[in-house]
Formats: C-alpha cells, sequence, structure tokens
C-alpha cells in the first residue's frame, strides 16, 4: 500500500550509523543516486517502508559515517550537487577489537587522501569509542591519540569522542566481547583534559558524542555529529524548521537523549557491516550479519532485502519530508556558491 505524504521540506540524510556505506555500499549509494530515491525501511516496524527522494533540491545535505572511504573515493563525483561531509572513525586499536581494518598507517593515508579533495573541516575525525581494558589503558590512549592527532595535523579541524557503552544486541554484549568494565567518569576527565591539550597544539577541537559527562571545563563540548551549522557552512545557506522564517533546526527525538545531532534520514541497516569491530553496536553476530549481506542488492531500492507488495506498508515522502525531520532552505543554493 503507498499513501502519499505532504509537500515541502527537505531532509538531512545519514548514510549511516547502522553500517559502513562508504566501504561496502558505495555502488548501491551512487545507484539509488541515479534513481533519485532511497526507500528504508522502519527498524521497529519492519513491516513500514518510507521512500525518500534524492534529488539535490530536495536533500540539504548528506552525513557519510565510515572507517574506510578508499573504496568510494572514485565515486565522489556522483555527489558533487549535494552539501556533504564524512564523518571518520580512526582509532588506533589492533586487530584484537577490528580485526576487518587495513592497515592504520593505509588508513591514515586515505583520511589525508580525503582531506585534500575534501578540506579539513570536511572530514571529521572520530576517535571513538574509547574503552579502558588490560590492554587499553588511559596512558595508552592519550599517547596512541598524540601519535594520530600528529600525523592527520591539518587534515582535519574537529575530533569526536565518545566512551563505550553497555549495548547488548542479540546475544552479543559489548563489555564483555572486548574485556571492559567501561570508562569511569574520573578516567573520562583525564583523557578529556590530555587529548583537548594536545588537540589544540594540532588545530583541533574535540567535542563529545551523546555522553553525560559535563567536560567543557577541559575544553571538550558536547558534539552535534549530524550538524546543521556544518551543512550550512559547506552549503551557503540556513537550515530552518520553519518555511516563513528561520528557526535552527530541532534535536533528532529518535536518538539518545544526550545525542546532539539534528534530525536527519538514517538509510542503513544493520548487520550490514563486514568490518568485524568488537564493540560495534549494528551487529549481532557472523550468521546474521552473513544472512543480511546476501540480502544486499546494489541495485535494490533498500540497503537491503526488498519490498513485500503484499505484507509491507510503503509511504512515499518523496520531495516531502515527514513531520519529524522536515527542513527548509534559505538562501543560495549549493551548486551556485559554497563557503568552502
Amino acid at each position: 500500500m503507498v499513501r502519499a505524504g505532504e509537500e515541502g521540506a527537505e531532509v538531512i540524510i545519514s548514510a549511516s550509523r547502522r553500517t559502513d556505506i562508504p566501504q561496502f555500499h558505495g555502488e548501491w549509494m551512487v545507484n539509488r543516486v541515479r534513481a533519485g530515491f532511497v526507500d528504508v525501511r522502519n527498524a521497529m516496524f519492519p513491516t513500514q517502508v518510507s521512500r525518500y527522494s534524492l534529488d539535490p533540491h530536495k536533500v540539504d545535505g548528506i552525513v557519510f559515517w565510515t572507517k574506510d572511504p578508499e573504496p568510494f573515493l572514485e565515486k565522489l563525483r556522483h555527489f558533487e550537487a549535494y552539501p556533504y561531509y564524512f564523518q571518520f572513525t580512526l582509532t588506533p586499536y589492533g586487530r584484537d577489537l577490528e580485526p576487518g581494518l587495513r592497515d592504520k598507517d593505509a588508513l591514515v593515508e586515505t583520511f589525508k587522501q580525503l582531506s585534500r579533495r575534501l578540506g579539513p573541516e570536511r572530514v571529521v575525525w572520530r576517535f571513538d569509542p574509547l574503552l579502558l581494558n588490560r590492554r587499553y589503558t588511559v596512558d595508552w590512549l592519550t599517547e596512541a591519540f598524540d601519535a594520530l592527532s600528529a600525523q592527520l595535523r591539518g587534515c582535519t579541524r574537529r575530533v569526536v569522542i565518545s566512551f563505550i557503552d553497555d549495548y547488548a544486541f542479540g546475544n552479543r554484549k559489548v563489555f564483555q566481547t572486548v574485556g571492559t568494565g567501561g570508562v569511569p567518569l574520573e578516567s573520562q576527565r583525564r583523557l578529556a583534559a590530555s587529548f583537548a591539550e594536545i588537540a589544540r597544539e594540532r588545530g583541533m577541537v574535540v567535542e563529545t558524542c551523546a555522553e553525560i559527562a559535563n567536560l567543557s571545563k577541559y575544553g571538550v563540548e558536547h558534539g552535534r555529529c549530524v550538524d546543521a551549522r556544518l551543512l550550512e557552512e559547506i552549503g551557503g545557506f540556513k537550515l530552518s524548521r520553519r518555511a516563513n522564517r528561520y528557526e535552527e533546526l530541532g534535536k533528532d527525538r529518535s536518538q539518545r537523549a544526550d545525542c546532539g545531532c539534528v534530525e536527519s534520514i538514517d538509510i542503513g541497516w544493520p548487520n550490514t557491516c563486514q568490518g568485524r569491530c568488537a564493540y560495534c553496536y549494528a551487529t549481532s553476530g557472523p550468521t546474521e550479519i552473513a544472512k543480511a549481506l546476501s540480502s544486499c542488492d546494489p541495485a535494490g531500492t533498500l540497503l537491503c532485502g526488498a519490498i513485500d507488495p503484499e505484507a509491507d506498508r510503503l509511504t512515499d515522502h518523496r520531495g516531502t519530508g515527514d513531520p519529524r525531520d522536515r527542513s527548509f532552505r534559505f538562501g543560495t543554493c549549493y551548486g551556485q556558491e559554497s563557503l568552502l
């Protein structure tokens, strides 16, 4: 069943908190841009599917999340009509936690290459999650941050950190998997103070992602990973909740209470990343990953699976946004003039 949406609003696309689209699903993403729309299944109510326009005039920006965008670099030309930036996760952890990633020196070079292409403002460095166990201590993490930030000097302006949470997805518990008891508040403060001091020397600021602790006295503020302000700078426009006057976009109510992100549409799906990171909150195990990946079709309208016309309810929002994430663009259209 198809139900028409309302007219008038644009959306921000998140690609994606749930998986690594640039690394593993770049062909699918390009195909969706060519088709001009994408379908997204509701993770809480799987028979509900929403269709969104990918017309550049209806998309206010794209946030790409990745641990390795190297396969995506050749595809960036397909996204020139959109304001976009990357959340690039690059940590110092070994293969005990990140078995599916390339050598870290190679990832540093990819980070630098992406920064040269887009500029340092459009490549946000994620040094997260921060976790403590017998191998990874506060001192070890501080020394590793010092070394990595020296390599990335001039390649980014912003560093995002978070402290590991004990997610339970399927039968897998994250704390048990990585051998941690979490990061005590005093350790959070020590890490924040050290990171902020080091980052300042490298021309970077440190922000937290969805953290309760107030670390501002150490020079670390609460951040917004999906950040309308950055998209405004990139696109040379203002994004408003109101069509007739400017009003800053609101917080995404579908995210955790301490998340500062503005409203967006996430187009990914769990269990579709092949990175196998031990701390991942969007994968439940090898069997589930294999099953989900077997249903991924680069030509499909959904990232994973297909629409069942008998069981699924498809709501068409093309050109409209939806009530929870609408935004309106004021000012110069992206592609005609840019601030970066």
